[in-house]
């Protein structure tokens, strides 16, 4: 029997060539036709074999109709789905030439030391890569469901290893070049490293227009142990007089709500609101002085609980810091008198206080410079503030002494340190921390008195895991190295971005 002609050719272009899809719809369902009444057909002349009758089978003019119509629902369920592979190949050519566009300078060397690079074949692929969807489109043809329900994959076509000398394909006529240099690939959206750990005040600036929420708890221990004798030494270990010792344990706890808002890319400002929790344990041992009068314990202890000192805050970043210098940041720091003050709690008529105080109980201000060198993964920081107090007169009498003008002493304070990004996510740091105070200057009644200056060292050291872009939780540490510092100060920070 001879082929029928090829009366439906379509061409689909694919790898540069042209390749050819016959697709007679009409033609195929109509032989589906045919064969679906041969086979009954045949059925029927195998009963009448088997049993010597002859078998009739109707066929009237509606069968007929019903099959025409049958036949012309499929050859337009066919043409639809003809038309969305069409498309699909128009997509799967352009990204072929995309890809020939970009893959001429992306070269790496072969096994011979020849340079060899990856393009798309000009010629026919080894693999029909419509296979899969002509088998699909064939499922559909037989059973008549609609196109939308087998949909066709976008099978990519394999890949050669060409010459680098080998001319690169052309790109097709009307597309524009890219505007970046061929086969470069395109960066990756890395996320910055977190550095929260840093000490406060050393952390990079909130963004313009971002508003950042923390709140933390922090963390004071201070223990401190004096021996006072009272009498003469007559030789070494020889000691004449009354021998005093007591011991000091404060704790304070103190939770703070802090803001900070960008109003520029350089410029940030910040409130904080604390909350103070005191509690301070002292205990005097003295000597026995005669028989009758034994050697006595004495324990006292003192609580204060209320709002801390404000705070209000602005930093401006000096500089840019463009190819890879350091980055400096002015800041600005004003405390108010919102706590209790040493001077404001309740006293008795032996001049003991009855509770603690919560603030300093003067207007302080303290600028600030901090220098931020960035070196990936390490950021160097280094900061320097002055603290200056606003004396004020008390003019309260305690217990019997009347006190006057006090002007609390100023402060000098320097830090450094280095915070390392051990991944875009966590952090750690490790600083040194050196706090200067100067005498205070107190009027006592009809005498002025000064006190000693103090010196506050402490190691510091802290952690921090970002567990997304808005969320951070943080960890710092600080370890008194000298006398006049606490022993340890913990704090937890835990900022959100907005």
């Amino acid at each position: 029997m001879p082929a029928a002609p090829n009366a439906n050719v379509r061409t689909a272009p694919y790898g540069g060539r042209k390749m050819k899809l016959r697709l007679n719809a009409r033609q195929l369902c109509l032989t589906t036709a045919i064969a679906s009444t041969l086979a009954m057909g045949s059925s029927a002349y195998a009963q009448s074999s088997a049993s010597g009758e002859p078998v009739t089978i109707p066929i009237t003019p509606g069968d007929f109709n019903r099959m025409r119509a049958l036949i012309e629902e499929q050859t337009r369920r066919l043409d639809d789905q003809e038309r969305r592979l069409g498309e699909q190949e128009k997509v799967i050519e352009r990204l072929r030439h995309e890809l020939d566009a970009r893959r001429p300078d992306s070269a790496s060397a072969d096994g011979n030391g020849t340079q060899t690079q990856e393009r798309i074949p000009s010629g026919p692929p080894t693999q029909d890569p419509t296979a899969r969807g002509d088998e699909q489109l064939e499922s559909v043809r037989a059973a008549g469901l609609p196109a939308k329900s087998a949909p066709l994959p976008s099978a990519a076509p394999p890949r050669e290893t060409v010459a680098q000398n080998s001319p690169p394909s052309p790109a097709p006529a009307g597309e524009a070049l890219p505007n970046r240099p061929v086969g470069e690939a395109p960066q990756s959206a890395e996320i910055a490293p977190d550095l929260n750990a840093l000490p406060e005040g050393a952390r990079v600036l909130t963004l313009a227009g971002r508003f950042v929420a923390e709140s933390s708890v922090e963390y004071d221990r201070t223990s401190s142990n004096r021996l006072v004798f009272r009498g003469v030494e007559i030789v070494p270990g020889l000691q004449l007089g009354l021998i005093d010792a007591n011991q000091v344990a404060r704790d304070t706890v103190i939770g703070t709500a802090d803001f900070r808002y960008g109003l520029a890319d350089r410029l940030e400002i910040e409130a904080r609101i604390p909350f103070v929790y005191r509690h301070d344990r002292l205990t005097v041992l003295s000597q026995q002085i005669t028989p009758t009068v034994p050697a006595a314990t004495q324990t006292t202890t003192l609580e204060g609980s209320h709002i801390g000192d404000i705070e209000f805050a602005g930093r401006y970043q000096l500089n840019r810091g463009n190819n890879g210098n350091a980055i400096f940041v002015g800041g600005l720091r004003v405390k108010s008198t919102t706590g209790i003050g040493p001077y404001d709690v309740r006293f008795d008529s032996d001049g003991i206080a009855h509770s603690l105080g919560t603030g300093s109980g003067f207007w302080a201000v303290e600028p600030s410079i901090t220098m931020l060198y960035p070196s990936d993964p390490v950021v160097i920081y280094v900061t320097l503030g002055y603290l200056h107090n606003f004396g004020r007169n008390i003019d309260r009498t305690i217990g019997t002494t009347h006190v006057g003008e006090v002007d609390p002493g100023d402060a000098i304070d320097l830090s450094a340190g280095f915070g390392f990004a051990l991944n875009p996510q966590f952090s750690i740091s490790l600083g040194f921390t050196n706090t200067f105070i100067f005498a205070t200057r107190s009027e006592l009644g009809a005498t002025v008195q000064h006190s000693d200056s103090l010196e506050a060292g402490a190691m510091t050291m802290g952690w921090s895991y970002a567990f997304g872009p808005n969320f951070t939780f943080s960890t710092n540490f600080e370890f008194g190295v000298t006398s006049d510092a606490p022993d340890m100060r913990v704090i937890l920070r835990l900022p959100y971005r907005f």
